[in-house]
């Protein structure tokens, strides 16, 4: 499952962020996005509000089931062991976090989930792949050229550039050595869930997938 599931990412090469979404959103959400050719997405804990996270659980378990498994769907925000295990009894196949924590990324990697910490030094991505990392997501990163100094020498380290990512850089971040992105907001626009304008995610997704590929 995990050689599997590192192929789809850099095949892929995006990952959608969902975050502060109902269940139920969630899903429409989704489908747009499957719609329009992505098929990772990443649903976020809200750290803040410890009694959402069982939305978040059952977000990602109703995506894998209304998306016939079609979507690999990942957890978000990960930040304790007991959020990897709650991400993986709802079916995560990934996790995610915005930060470097080699208890987090031991425990995904137990069970047999994709490790995708977060690192914005070259001593804390080198920390994060040592204790097991498959990807390091290099948080937040606003600048292409940064991926490429970060590559320079860390070559055998797979990066996915995550924050500052929008449709008119995308291809930027891969060019300079990136392997994937992850786009949150510029791409799952909150006012668009709101008006039920979903297909306006499809036709953004389209886009990202063709300047990406």
């Amino acid at each position: 499952m995990r050689a599997d599931v590192i192929k789809i990412i850099e095949k892929e090469k995006i990952i959608a962020i969902i975050r502060g979404v109902e269940p139920e959103q969630a899903v429409k959400v989704a489908k747009a996005l499957y719609e329009g050719g992505i098929k990772l997405v990443e649903v976020t804990f809200d750290q803040s509000h410890p009694e959402s996270f069982q939305n978040t659980a059952n977000a990602i378990r109703r995506i894998k089931q209304e998306t016939s498994g079609k979507m690999c769907v990942g957890a978000g925000t990960v930040i304790t062991a007991e959020q990897v295990n709650i991400a993986y009894d709802a079916g995560a196949e990934y996790i995610v976090s915005p930060d470097t924590d080699a208890s987090v990324i031991r425990e995904t990697v137990r069970k047999g989930m994709v490790s995708l910490p977060g690192a914005y030094t070259a001593s804390e991505a080198k920390t994060a792949h040592n204790a097991g990392a498959d990807f390091i997501k290099v948080f937040p990163c606003s600048s292409a050229q940064y991926i490429k100094a970060l590559k320079a020498p860390l070559s055998h380290i797979k990066f996915l550039a995550v924050g500052g990512v929008n449709v008119n850089n995308a291809k930027e971040f891969i060019q300079a050595g990136a392997c994937g992105v992850g786009v949150g907001g510029s791409l799952v626009n909150k006012e668009w869930i709101q008006n039920g304008e979903f297909d306006k995610i499809t036709e953004l997704a389209k886009k990202f997938i063709e300047i990406l590929n």
